[in-house]
């Protein structure tokens, strides 16, 4: 105790101005909390909150319905090979990336991978609706092998993979610079004695590298963790359609169509009310997990 308030006196210039970050957080993220008791009324915009309280019927309700069990399904599928997919491109690419000798050509590789990650999905699905439609580049060069037409965006069985590979392309990019910065850290001279008893680039990566860059690895892994239930709203919304409602309807998608296209406010709250409670378990789960193995602390 004594050694935290010797260090909020030490930083409280820091501190405050943390002050306008925190005002704006409480303001947004948690007065509008208030709101959950939606989740628990039948809510009716013209009564607000004094709405007929029934309890946990909108629950009820919710996981009843055979459709919400697919989605979670679908979210669950979807954010998992996503997670997968999102460490293991980058540590590939940024081993590759790290055998580069020429300086200028990793800095262009660098900028290029890493540009897709600041657009947004509404810029992006604008140009996937293109590159992937029936008659767009990838069907074209698809066409070249006798293969195709491949409907990536109206098949549900190519929806989800679809998806996910376009989320790992978009992100990897970032990962990829993390991955980096933890390779810069690595000691050079394990790598002179490596070659002084003959190891070959293979070896000293599989020996050396890896091995050193496992404690990233394994930190963004669990950290990553609690973005489980997070598949891309933004992404999904933007490139689905009814007709692939079966495999590509997420968690988020479900609550914006009930909640706000069909105005179904209780029961888009108790949704996004169970979403949010098993996140905040897998959140705590994951730091838990990186403080365990990782040996990472939040404080």
């Amino acid at each position: 105790m004594k050694s935290l308030l010797f260090t909020l006196r030490k930083q409280w210039q820091y501190h405050v101005l943390l002050i306008p970050a925190v005002v704006v957080i409480f303001i947004f993220n948690y007065i509008p909390l208030y709101g959950l008791v939606i989740a628990f009324q039948r809510y009716n915009p013209s009564m607000g909150f004094k709405s007929p309280w029934v309890g946990l019927d909108n629950f009820i309700r919710v996981f009843s319905q055979p459709n919400f069990v697919q989605t979670i399904w679908n979210t669950l599928f979807i954010a998992g090979f996503q997670i997968i997919g999102g460490i293991i491109v980058p540590v590939v690419f940024s081993l590759l990336l790290n055998e580069v000798r020429k300086v200028s050509a990793k800095r262009v590789f660098q900028t290029v991978i890493y540009l897709p990650y600041f657009l947004s999905w509404v810029i992006l699905a604008g140009v996937m609706i293109d590159i992937l439609s029936r008659g767009g580049i990838m069907n074209t060069f698809l066409s070249l092998f006798d293969i195709g037409p491949i409907s990536f965006l109206g098949d549900p069985k190519t929806f989800r993979w679809t998806m996910i590979v376009s989320e790992i392309w978009k992100s990897f990019g970032f990962g990829t610079v993390i991955f980096l910065a933890a390779l810069t850290s690595i000691d050079p001279g394990l790598y002179e004695s490596a070659i002084v008893d003959g190891a070959k680039r293979w070896k000293q990566t599989w020996y050396i590298t890896i091995p050193s860059i496992m404690p990233i690895i394994v930190l963004m892994t669990i950290l990553s963790l609690g973005n489980i239930l997070n598949a891309g709203f933004d992404q999904i919304y933007n490139l689905y359609s009814p007709i692939v409602y079966s495999t590509g309807d997420i968690i988020d998608t479900y609550v914006y169509r009930l909640g706000i296209q069909q105005a179904q406010y209780s029961v888009g709250t108790a949704v996004g009310m169970f979403k949010s409670l098993i996140a905040a378990f897998m959140i705590s789960m994951s730091y838990y997990l990186a403080d365990r193995f990782a040996g990472y602390r939040v404080l």
